[in-house]
């Protein structure tokens, strides 16, 4: 509820309302339109309070929290394309360690006893 919210965050009400409004916060809604703060919620609304403690105005915050969620899925992708070359890594090194078995089947021994000459001229 948004009275819980606001006193866990230290701050009154009509600020969660303000910070809703200019698209700081966006709580889920009851079937009577009443606001539900998640735990993700009210981390958020303490990143917003700790921002704006700092002297960062509304916009700004606004423009902080953006570039943040941007850098997060960044992250997120960084994290998603290693696993994938770490996969793509183990599935290579599996053919060629395949590829060089099969030639060594294919490999004959090479005399070394022979002694090859040149004619003279």
């Amino acid at each position: 509820m948004i009275s819980v919210a606001a006193e866990i965050a230290g701050v009154h009400p009509q600020t969660l309302r303000i910070y809703e409004r200019k698209g700081l916060l966006s709580p889920a809604r009851t079937g009577g339109g009443s606001r539900r703060y998640s735990d993700a919620d009210i981390a958020h609304l303490r990143r917003i309070q700790q921002l704006t403690e700092a002297g960062v105005n509304l916009a700004g915050v606004h423009r902080i929290l953006e570039l943040e969620e941007q850098l997060a899925a960044a992250e997120r992708e960084m994290d998603r394309l290693r696993e994938q070359h770490r996969a793509e890594l183990r599935q290579h090194r599996a053919n060629l360690e395949q590829v060089e078995r099969s030639h060594r089947r294919d490999l004959v021994p090479v005399r070394t006893d022979v002694t090859l000459y040149r004619r003279r001229r």
